[in-house]
């Protein structure tokens, strides 16, 4: 293959249902923390580090990990991920302390990166008018995981205990690894030299494109704000006037599958109405939702309404930021996205912190003030650097 010129859309199709697969495996345990909590009898503050590991795990596989996809072989890197992420969530299932469930998580969120070795993969080698549109197709096959997997571990947790969840989840990877090994073609390395000098290149793209550093930083802020809500849904629906478990936590997640349908047609305007505004766009979007969740959130309808407008403004804000960054060096794409996804999931991780930190002092208007101080930095960073980072 050759970049630019074009990949079948059946093949982009087919990497959409296997990232969102893969980053599934994030997100299983937000409906199922106060299953964990209760079943391993740990604190509300100490299980709410379980989605903080797999987010800093995330974070440095995006680090060691995506780079690698310009100077080795794809398939060989993914499949590696797979056979331990395999091993990973089983270690999760049989977990019978903090320390094991914790460590299991780690794993887990460091090998489930196979998305983010797709989406550069695509940017490369898509005909360039088909590029944003692409992307948007594997972001979304990204976010209907991302969100269908609250459902199913919703469900799953309540019909048949939250431990099953993680071995369904083992299967579904080893069936992906065996698709994977027949579908996913073989692409020639476009860096040469050591893993120590890809590395070191990474610091080098950031000197050389410094918009990269603004675009990744303000959407990993953003990102922070949005996860403070799904890292403290589950306690608020258990509580009054609600009285609710996993089940309903996962029905209030098929409310996001707005935002996933959101991505798929956005990419097609961001030439038009250009990144900034519709960074300004998406910003403003969880604002309003933060706002909408302050005052509404012992009704259902306020909840519904606040995670519907999240979820659009968020990817409205990721696939604007990641497809400016990809696009400024196509021949390192694997590195500028990994660039972008280590601000993104950083700043997701210190949101499920902050969010979980605040919920333990203040409750729900706890997690609502972290979400909305993140979203509030996040537009001040993009303001302070509009003519720095340029």
């Amino acid at each position: 293959m050759k970049p630019n010129e074009g990949i079948n859309s059946k093949l982009v199709m087919l990497l959409a249902v296997m990232a969102g697969v893969s980053v599934a495996n994030l997100y299983y345990c937000q409906p199922l923390l106060n299953m964990i909590r209760e079943d391993m009898e740990l604190t509300e503050f100490l299980v709410n580090f379980m989605p903080v590991s797999t987010q800093i795990g995330y974070a440095l596989g995006l680090l060691f990990i995506i780079p690698m996809g310009d100077l080795y072989n794809r398939k060989t890197t993914i499949l590696t991920c797979f056979s331990l992420l395999v091993a990973s969530l089983l270690c999760i299932a049989f977990a019978q302390n903090a320390a094991m469930l914790l460590a299991g998580a780690f794993v887990t969120g460091f090998c489930s990166v196979a998305p983010q070795v797709f989406m550069p993969f695509v940017s490369q080698y898509a005909r360039p008018e088909e590029k944003e549109r692409k992307v948007g197709f594997i972001l979304s096959g990204l976010l209907c995981g991302i969100l269908g997997s609250r459902v199913v571990s919703g469900y799953v947790g309540h019909l048949f205990g939250w431990r099953s969840m993680y071995i369904i989840a083992a299967v579904m990877i080893v069936a992906s690894a065996l698709v994977l090994m027949k579908a996913f073609p073989y692409v020639e390395p476009t860096f040469k030299g050591k893993f120590s000098n890809l590395m070191s290149s990474i610091l080098k793209l950031c000197k050389q494109y410094p918009s990269a550093l603004r675009y990744s930083i303000r959407a990993g802020i953003t990102f922070g704000s949005f996860l403070c809500l799904w890292a403290c849904l589950a306690f608020r629906v258990k509580e009054a006037p609600f009285f609710q478990g996993s089940d309903v936590v996962g029905l209030l997640s098929i409310c996001g599958i707005a935002g996933a349908l959101t991505a798929s047609n956005a990419g097609k305007y961001i030439s038009r109405i250009g990144v900034e505004r519709m960074n300004i766009i998406g910003a403003s979007l969880i604002l309003l939702a933060w706002l909408t969740l302050a005052f509404t959130h012992n009704h259902y309808i306020g909840l519904i309404a606040g995670i519907i407008i999240i979820d659009i403004g968020m990817q409205c804000v990721q696939l604007s930021n990641q497809s400016a960054t990809l696009k400024l060096c196509g021949e390192a794409s694997s590195r500028m996205n990994t660039i972008y996804m280590v601000c993104y999931f950083i700043g997701g991780s210190i949101g499920t912190f902050a969010a979980g930190a605040l919920w333990s002092l203040m409750g729900w208007q706890g997690t609502v003030l972290a979400g909305i101080s993140l979203i509030s930095i996040a537009a001040i960073f993009s303001c302070v650097t509009k003519n720095n980072l340029r």
